[in-house]
């Protein structure tokens, strides 16, 4: 994938979010915001501001016309002027090809401060509140220990690729924010992982899935991934937290 296609691809959607929704600006978090974006891989992580409330059969219309591999990775949270300095609130949105909702998270948010990135209208350093360190520490201890390590307690999801890469990865993340204050890029927390004790053939299996490279597809390998990183991250969770 080209960044010439990522790159029409963002303009054709901001042409049509303008066309059929009050946006006043729409900003760029995740991977493309901390410079780690990979064009076969990251999703693009997009917060649209409207003025007022978002139509949800326009939102759906929006996101099915991107009949794309990378048009489906675009994701995108539809959040009200008037809602920006609520960090608890809900919000529309279209990601994983679904319609759902979700609050603009405290990690999001510091997102998109460090990027300060706008597609369209003002960045977010123009409007969004800023976000403390002591609501961003606070927000990644309870994701760890109300989320994450409730689910290391069952063994089916971590046969699957996206809770291997995203348990792992959120973990490092996690474990930097809550010991710099700082936010890292998944490349970097693959790096932090070995220093923190993972499985480091799980941390491979991550590394080439995300940035190229052969693959063990078995159900042996797959069978015992789930296992190293289910009990590495049930005993490693309650310490970092």
């Amino acid at each position: 994938m080209t960044d010439e296609a990522v790159q029409s691809l963002l303009d054709g959607f901001v042409a049509s979010a303008r066309a059929m929704l009050p946006v006043e600006a729409i900003w760029v978090h995740g991977s493309l915001a901390l410079g780690d974006f990979v064009p076969s891989r990251s999703d693009l992580d997009l917060v649209c501001v409207t003025s007022g409330p978002a139509d949800p059969a326009a939102i759906k219309r929006i996101h099915r016309s991107l009949d794309s591999p990378l048009g489906r990775r675009l994701h995108c949270t539809y959040l009200p002027r008037g809602a920006l300095g609520d960090a608890t609130l809900r919000h529309p949105t279209f990601a994983q090809e679904r319609y759902f909702s979700r609050p603009v998270t405290p990690v999001a948010r510091r997102e998109l401060s460090l990027g300060d990135l706008a597609l369209t209208g003002p960045p977010p350093s123009s409007l969004l509140p800023a976000t403390s360190d002591e609501e961003l520490a606070a927000f990644v201890r309870r994701d760890l220990l109300t989320f994450w390590y409730p689910v290391t307690g069952k063994r089916a999801p971590w046969r699957r690729d996206i809770w291997v890469d995203l348990g792992l990865v959120t973990l490092a993340r996690a474990e930097a924010t809550l010991r710099t204050g700082a936010l890292i890029s998944k490349g970097e927390a693959l790096d932090r992982l070995i220093a923190l004790g993972a499985p480091s053939a799980v941390v491979n299996d991550i590394r080439r899935r995300r940035y190229g490279g052969a693959l063990d597809n078995s159900v042996s390998w797959r069978l015992h991934r789930a296992e190293l990183t289910r009990t590495y991250l049930r005993k490693k969770i309650p310490a970092i937290a």
